[in-house]
């Protein structure tokens, strides 16, 4: 929070930044070139970030003042021409027809899912809670690598067509985008170490579960992946990141092998990516994927609920570590469930990933 009383935005991308590190020092320029002009206009990205702040107020407060109309989505689309202005041409408004551009009709049904979880599920009205109007940007920049949340909107890259493709494919990159706005009018957790892990993560889980929402998959029938469809076919892998099986979603002579923990055990302990909050976010991914299997039927009734009652709950504090987040999870399934099979779930999947509850 920051000392105004607004919410501190901060630059989260979908691709973690050891896999461009890992391109950008490829021999092949086909691959090392984009990679290199992605980190560079993610660095640049990430500059302006700390130098704004996105003005809002409380999170409760927000629920309780969303608008009457807030119940549809107000989507507007730009096209940035492959060129870095933001936000770009705008080339379609909310309740217009699909045009001709895929990747702006995909862009625009990706912000309706989200919108339609939030609000259906959780009775959120936007990102903010009071109808936060979502804007998205597509074709920045030439073979941008990226897509991110800015703290304002959405912007999504065409890949470099070898080794990632169009970003706006898979519906779980934009749910995980803007549920980093989700945390950021709420929770607000800190950009570092187990906090930061715990931000990465929370886009994962609700970032699947709005792809599960959308096919109307259970827990059982889910695949799990984030990012599946993302990867070009050169590349040996199926998405970016696993939560069903942290450490399996890529194994590339390229890109190397997923370096994500499953368990505490393996916590990578590292001073690059903000602390590893791209890497040890499987540990807590693969806890709410257990206790999300373990309680069967659709992953969003209840143990996406247990999540959110946490991340929205007001007292899951911004420096939360793993403990402190499993133990909240805990308290709020024992809340709202009582102690059932959604309590012993929720315990024993902390327990299999090896964090403590308090």
């Amino acid at each position: 929070m920051t000392t105004n009383g607004g919410h501190e935005p901060v630059f989260c991308t979908i691709v973690p930044p050891h896999l461009l590190d890992k391109l950008a020092r490829d021999a092949d320029p086909a691959l090392s070139g984009p990679a290199r002009r992605s980190l560079e206009r993610d660095a640049l990205e990430r500059t302006r970030r700390r130098l704004t702040t996105v003005i809002g107020q409380q999170a409760a407060a927000a629920d309780a003042a969303a608008p009457a109309d807030g119940d549809q989505p107000d989507r507007t689309i730009f096209d940035a021409g492959h060129k870095q202005d933001l936000p770009g041409k705008k080339v379609r408004a909310e309740g217009s027809e699909p045009g001709s551009d895929a990747t702006v009709n995909r862009a625009y049904a990706g912000l309706g899912a989200t919108f339609e979880l939030y609000l259906k599920v959780y009775g959120r009205h936007s990102i903010d809670g009071q109808g936060l109007p979502l804007n998205a940007t597509v074709h920045f920049d030439k073979d941008y690598d990226n897509a991110f949340w800015n703290g304002e909107q959405m912007v999504f890259g065409d890949g470099d067509g070898e080794i990632f493709l169009d970003f706006t494919i898979p519906v779980d990159v934009i749910g995980h985008e803007l549920t980093h706005g989700v945390t950021q009018y709420t929770a607000n957790l800190a950009y570092f170490g187990q906090s930061g892990a715990l931000n990465e993560s929370l886009s994962d889980v609700f970032g699947s579960l709005i792809k599960q929402y959308t096919l109307r998959q259970t827990a059982a029938d889910a695949d799990w992946l984030i990012g599946a469809g993302l990867l070009a076919p050169r590349v040996q892998g199926q998405a970016l990141r696993s939560m069903k099986a942290p450490g399996t979603a890529y194994d590339d002579d390229v890109l190397g092998k997923d370096p994500q923990p499953a368990d505490m055990q393996h916590y990578v302990h590292t001073g690059r990516d903000n602390g590893g909050v791209h890497i040890n976010s499987g540990i807590p991914n693969h806890a709410f994927y257990i206790a999300a299997t373990a309680i069967g039927g659709y992953a969003w009734e209840k143990t996406g609920q247990i999540w959110y009652d946490v991340l929205t709950g007001g007292k899951l504090k911004e420096d939360a570590q793993f403990a402190d987040f499993a133990t909240l999870t805990v308290k709020a399934a024992r809340e709202r469930f009582g102690a059932g099979a959604e309590l012993q779930a929720v315990e024993k999947a902390w327990e299999e990933v090896g964090v403590e509850t308090l």
